[in-house]
């Protein structure tokens, strides 16, 4: 973390005049930058806000009325209380890469070390719905790119985002999440711990004030944070008309470069990043097409971000540190434990669900009773099972094991589900243990 929560640079009354501009419901970046240019300070801009000795307004035709002296006060205390800082447009710590592009904002909240939000970046982003096999590449694909030296990107939302930024944190590696609401408000509740874990071994921002809920108007803030920071941006799944594809076209505008991963026609959730690629962005299946255009990308980028890795090879991993918080490692390939959905009632107490194809009982035949419940079993029975499943598989087949990682559930639950579901037409099997949807079945809702 920085030395000091502002640099000293910043005097403390300019912060206080910058975030009393920046909190007036009238001013934007535009309205900023016209008051700096008439007024050169933002103190003096204040001054004359306050003595009534300038009519400005915002689009509203409203007078523009700083925030009050004291919230602003509260707010600052708040966030230094809680580890946090501030980057205004004034201080030459504000990331370089987001002071570039035409609407950057006025203010950051960030906690963690912000000296990462300089370096070459690439944003991860995707479905919240996400298929198993996207969750599966959106991980690999942000291990590989810290491996490279790249810093990872995203948004800490459900599904692609979650997976881009727990791939980044397994290698030890620099992650930046951007964050709609204040920094006290993690979304989604159940990412609280990996926010945590994000300020403690990279970064998280916002543009919002403490207390502020995430809510829909201010993701567009949030997706413009992550095209504004990144070299690149990386879509994995998107549905047609979905928030990914607005962070996509933010960092199209802002001249980034648009990388995206193919997917099965067949799958909604895939139509959104396929169109991307016919539109030129492009095609990924892992690093190895992303890191071909760093070079070319860092050269017309600002001179503050030569200074990192030469990204010519990936670097050897590095070693080990020991974790700050006692948050475990991502989940390592299933040791699944039991959840039985008919009470204390085992599979073998119940031998109609030993029927199936045969590649489910083989698997069925595998899987240890021996497991302890995981934490959240009082929760998982209330789960619609198969419908969760369904979530998760795409047209791609996916390894029976892999799946039952990704929804947590215990092996034989996942296997119950998996032969009701064949047996129904909706998924189809392979002898080696694969999984995918059957024709038709892709699922379109979240």
């Amino acid at each position: 973390m920085s030395a000091s929560p502002f640099p000293a640079s910043l005097p403390f009354g300019t912060l206080v005049a910058c975030l009393r501009l920046a909190r007036a419901e009238q001013v934007g970046p535009r309205q900023w930058h016209r008051l700096i240019a008439l007024y050169k300070t933002p103190e003096a801009a204040l001054e004359a806000l306050s003595n009534g000795r300038n009519s400005a307004s915002g689009r509203s035709g409203k007078t523009l009325v700083p925030a009050p002296e004291a919230a602003i006060l509260r707010e600052i205390e708040a966030t230094l209380a809680m580890g946090g800082q501030f980057l205004t447009l004034l201080d030459a710590g504000y990331p370089a890469p987001l002071r570039h592009v035409p609407d950057a904002p006025i203010v950051l909240s960030a906690l963690g070390d912000t000296t990462c939000l300089h370096k070459a970046g690439i944003g991860i982003v995707g479905a919240r719905n996400a298929s198993a096999a996207g969750l599966r590449l959106a991980e690999s694909l942000s291990t590989e790119l810290v491996e490279a030296g790249l810093v990872v990107v995203s948004g800490l939302a459900r599904g692609i985002d979650t997976a881009a930024h727990r791939g980044a944190l397994h290698r030890h590696g620099l992650t930046i999440a951007a964050i709609a609401g204040g920094l006290d408000r993690p979304y989604p509740p159940e990412n609280a711990a990996l926010q945590k874990r994000i300020a403690e071994q990279g970064a998280v921002i916002t543009e919002a004030p403490l207390g502020t809920a995430p809510m829909g108007r201010h993701f567009p803030r949030r997706n413009r944070l992550i095209a504004g920071l990144a070299l690149g941006c990386v879509v994995v799944e998107a549905a047609p008309h979905s928030g990914t594809l607005i962070t996509a076209r933010m960092a199209s505008e802002y001249g980034r470069e648009l990388f995206a991963v193919p997917g099965s026609p067949l799958d909604p959730r895939c139509r959104g990043s396929n169109n991307l690629i016919r539109n030129g962005a492009v095609l990924t299946e892992s690093a190895a097409d992303i890191l071909p255009h760093i070079d070319s990308l860092r050269a017309g980028m600002p001179p503050v971000w030569q200074d990192t890795l030469p990204l010519s090879a990936p670097r050897p991993n590095p070693a080990p540190r020991a974790p700050s918080s006692p948050e475990p490692e991502p989940p390592k390939p299933h040791q699944p434990a039991p959840l039985h959905l008919f009470g204390n009632d085992t599979d073998t107490a119940r031998p109609e669900h030993n029927a199936g194809p045969a590649p489910l009982r083989n698997m069925r035949a595998k899987a240890s009773p021996d497991t302890p419940p995981p934490p959240n079993r009082a929760q998982n029975a209330c789960v619609n099972v198969p419908q969760h499943i369904l979530d998760l598989l795409s047209f791609t087949p996916i390894a029976v094991d892999d799946l039952i990682r990704r929804c947590q559930f215990s092996a034989s639950v996942v296997l119950i589900a998996l032969t009701e579901l064949e047996l129904s037409g909706r998924i189809t099997t392979s002898a080696g243990g694969h999984v995918a949807l059957a024709g038709g079945q892709a699922e379109t809702r979240g």
